[in-house]
């Protein structure tokens, strides 16, 4: 008779289908049992002789493998629960699509940003366009994009500042650029407590106050008291850093309001927007108080995406947005900075089922920030928007959405994320090409237009920098 096999208690005719995990192992002792023998001396002491040892090895080899995929389906429970939504899009990414449709040109085109420019100088913005950069706070950074000891440059509003975080935690604000030679000191420059220090010959400007008080080099040790840069009123809440601006210096500023469930930590930041729109300041917020354009821009199915020349197909008549606004301008003894906005949203089957209803309360801080206050089936939420100018016609837009950290809210948040921003992306499409009028053809419906521009005209003052000098010292 031939070798005894070291595989002679395996017996496939009584033995089940081995596991997954060790079946290759099967076939590499029939393949051996066909070769008498040959592999089952080769791995002789390597493999599984019974279906029960297989079943032992099977064990040891899927435990770490059950380990790593409930390791991983942890990772995306905290994730999803924990994540936050960040929806960013770039000047030339919303409202562009039928141009690039007319060129036969495809999103990832070399000369698609070339084009899209060429289209922007080429539109007609209006005639007697309002001055681009009002007065009031502007949210100019989001808190967390700024560390203990970093310091940023921030260009916005026509001006050039530098926003640093001192060591105590404080945010600070000052213009850029040092007053010894003109650098930036936003591009380089190094926190020192609460002063910045200068990259190129290491003065030194307190944050408190704008004051050189350090010069390394003076051989006498004294600073000149002229050795200084401007300190801009500033103020850190819900989320942003917000700046005071205004021609008129001596303009004492208006007090934001602080939303308490937000700086108290109850309510938890699940994500945001963010945009940059190629309009005036003053058309964005004034769709608060358009209302005819909700049904019109707003109605059809959010399912169907931005682009307004698709988002009405037949497929998606099975569920329409309803929307019922009034924009209402401060009475006597309200603050006259602060408009308020009262909206319901609600998701209509076949025009006669309601679901998802949301009541909105917005309230219009100023010219740049409004805080949107939302109660819903699952609960209340805030949506916070700051509208800063980049460039006369370019404004960079922010929503951040805050609620109660629950279960319900980490579906419902993301999903609010995506279909608000989808909304304004329609906003965008239209923005980016309108002529802004001054004398607009309004009829009795329109009314609330006509309030909304003469409330947003406080905004303006005779020092204003006009549209056409703030253009002019950009073309240079």
């Amino acid at each position: 008779m031939g070798e005894e096999s070291c595989c002679d208690d395996y017996h496939p005719e009584r033995s089940v289908q081995a596991p997954w995990s060790l079946r290759w192992l099967q076939l590499l002792v029939a393949a051996g049992t066909s070769r008498n023998g040959s592999l089952e001396r080769t791995f002789k002491g390597f493999l599984p002789v019974s279906v029960e040892d297989l079943q032992a090895a099977d064990a040891i080899i899927r435990l770490p493998l059950y380990g790593l995929a409930l390791a991983a389906f942890g990772w995306l429970c905290w994730k999803f629960y924990y994540g936050r939504v960040i929806w960013k899009r770039d000047l030339t990414d919303i409202g562009f699509n039928h141009m690039l449709d007319n060129e036969r040109m495809g999103k990832n085109d070399r000369q698609r940003a070339h084009t899209i420019n060429r289209l922007r100088r080429l539109r007609r913005v209006g005639q007697r366009i309002p001055p681009p950069y009002p007065n009031g706070w502007f949210g100019i950074l989001e808190s967390e994009t700024l560390a203990r000891g970093q310091a940023r440059s921030v260009d916005c509003l026509g001006q050039n500042f530098v926003v640093f975080r001192s060591a105590s935690g404080e945010a600070c604000v000052l213009d850029a650029y040092c007053p010894h030679l003109g650098a930036n000191l936003g591009v380089g420059g190094t926190v020192r407590g609460d002063c910045i220090e200068c990259p190129f010959h290491h003065w030194t400007f307190s944050g408190k106050d704008g004051q050189c008080t350090n010069i390394p080099y003076s051989k006498s040790g004294t600073v000149p008291k002229v050795a200084k840069v401007k300190k801009w009123r500033s103020l850190e809440a819900n989320g942003f850093i917000f700046v005071w601006h205004h021609v008129d210096e001596e303009v004492e500023p208006w007090q934001l309001p602080i939303v308490a469930e937000i700086e108290d930590g109850r309510w938890v930041y699940y994500g945001k927007n963010e945009f940059l729109v190629n309009a005036h300041i003053q058309d964005i917020p004034e769709n608060g108080a358009d209302v005819a354009h909700l049904s019109a821009v707003h109605g059809p199915n959010m399912l169907t995406g931005s682009d307004i020349r698709y988002y009405r197909p037949a497929w998606a008549d099975f569920g329409m947005h309803a929307w019922q606004a009034s924009w209402n301008a401060p009475e006597e003894n309200d603050p006259p900075h602060i408009a308020r906005m009262d909206l319901k949203h609600t998701f209509r089957f076949f025009n006669k089922v309601e679901v998802c209803t949301v009541n909105v309360k917005a309230f219009q801080v100023g010219p740049g920030y409004v805080q949107l206050m939302m109660q819903t089936s699952i609960g209340p939420m805030v949506a916070l928007q700051t509208v800063t100018p980049v460039e006369p016609l370019v404004q960079k837009v922010i929503h951040r959405f805050y609620a109660p950290r629950n279960l319900g809210n980490a579906f419902f948040q993301k999903f609010a994320i995506w279909a608000e921003s989808v909304m304004f992306e329609r906003d965008m499409m239209i923005w980016n090409h309108k002529q802004f009028i001054e004398s607009p053809l309004l009829i009795k419906e329109d009314r609330l237009i006509r309030a909304y521009r003469k409330w947003y005209g406080q905004f303006y003052s005779e020092n204003s920098t006009s549209y056409t000098m703030a253009k002019e010292n950009l073309d240079w």
